[in-house]
């Protein structure tokens, strides 16, 4: 799906999910490298940049868990950035593309669009509502935390383990997208420095700003969840032991009755108490007594 929009002299193509001919004819229209246009029909490993005559290629990966809309944990975007165009092709419907483009259309028809003299702005102000979405998914991925936390402590440790478990995947794969981007940004930087000039360089390193931002969001998000690991690992035990304990104990007070009933069953002719008048209550309340004076024991020890 090919989606259009200009303002004054800067054009805006964007590609969603794009078939070969939309990629053909977009090329052919804005003069396109082909091994460009051959990368655009699918996904990329890895994020990139390619410095050309007359544009940049660059291609980010944006991992999304919670908003996302498709299979993949990350999104791919690809910008090719000329000096009056911009196209942008992605594979997957994104929230923070879709909301910008309507931003977008309705300040260019009313003319309050201040998308600056050539599309390096516009493309500025695009990762940068990108990278902004990214800390909108870490908000949520830190709200989710917020509940496995309540969770932990209203006793539902068991049940956590597989929630707390998702989460640490999750930011896993969030740092690992996150962790190309850096150097990424640096060469991005240097071309944008010397195809847009000196005066676009502030804006060249304000986007490693909303980089770096996003970043430390996400080692606070990681450190906060490792800790809650260690707790919930800790109650684990705790409860395990306890549990452990009252087994031992258990076991200790029913090993002498257990003996005592093994002796006094045994099939043997004038077995001394038991064969006596009021032998079975006898040996029914020396039993008792013998649990309670070993509960008593316990007790005093602070075992239970």
């Amino acid at each position: 799906m090919i989606s259009r929009y200009t303002h004054k002299k800067i054009k805006w193509i964007n590609l969603e999910s794009p078939t070969p001919e939309e990629v053909r004819s977009v090329m052919e229209e804005f003069n396109i490298h082909q091994l460009v246009a051959n990368e655009l029909l699918s996904p990329s490993a890895r994020p990139k940049v390619d410095f050309y005559d007359k544009f940049i290629y660059l291609i980010l990966h944006f991992p999304y868990f919670v908003h996302g809309h498709g299979k993949r944990p990350e999104q791919e975007v690809d910008f090719i950035i000329g000096k009056n165009f911009l196209i942008t092709a992605h594979y997957e419907t994104i929230d923070a593309i879709h909301e910008f483009s309507k931003v977008f259309e309705v300040n260019s028809i009313i003319d309050k669009s201040h998308v600056g003299k050539h599309a390096g702005f516009l493309s500025f102000y695009l990762i940068r509502e990108l990278y902004r979405s990214l800390s909108r998914e870490l908000e949520s991925i830190n709200h989710l935390m917020s509940k496995v936390e309540s969770n932990i402590f209203e006793g539902q440790e068991k049940r956590m383990v597989h929630e707390i478990s998702k989460l640490s995947r999750n930011l896993l794969g969030f740092k690992q997208s996150m962790n190309l981007h850096k150097d990424t940004l640096v060469s991005f930087e240097a071309a944008g420095r010397q195809f847009f000039g000196e005066d676009f360089l502030y804006y060249l390193k304000a986007l490693s700003g909303e980089y770096y931002k996003v970043a430390g969001m996400l080692d606070g998000s990681t450190d906060i969840l490792s800790v809650l690991k260690e707790t919930n690992d800790s109650l684990l035990s705790t409860k395990t032991n306890e549990t452990m304990k009252v087994l031992t104990v258990m076991a200790f007070l029913t090993l002498p009755l257990s003996l005592i009933t093994q002796i006094f069953g045994m099939s043997y002719p004038n077995l001394p108490i038991i064969s006596q008048p009021g032998g079975f209550w006898v040996i029914l309340v020396g039993m008792a007594s013998i649990a309670i004076l070993l509960f008593a024991y316990f007790k005093y020890k602070k075992w239970i």
